[in-house]
């Protein structure tokens, strides 16, 4: 497993905002915003986002390669690609 590492930037108004690099040494940087009300949504709070992050990040890199993972998205874009995203993530 790729190692994967979070940077929480600042948060804007009711919206998170990460740096993820997933990696050693060929790493690739993503940037990724969260907004509140979906944290929440996927979460009910037992995971904080930071920890939505990494879930995330895990779910996709068992899809795809770190390479083929947008650089930057919104984490709700994720469900676009993958329908059983939120179902996985909320379990």
């Amino acid at each position: 497993m790729d190692n994967i590492e979070i940077k929480e930037q600042k948060t804007e108004a009711g919206k998170y905002l990460f740096v993820v690099e997933v990696g050693n040494k060929d790493k690739t940087s993503h940037r990724v915003s969260l907004e509140r009300d979906y944290w929440q949504e996927l979460t009910q709070k037992t995971l904080t986002p930071g920890q939505l992050i990494l879930s995330s990040f895990m779910f996709l890199l068992e899809r795809e390669p770190k390479e083929s993972i947008l650089r930057e998205f919104d984490l709700k874009d994720i469900n676009k690609y993958f329908s059983d995203y939120e179902e996985t993530i909320k379990k």
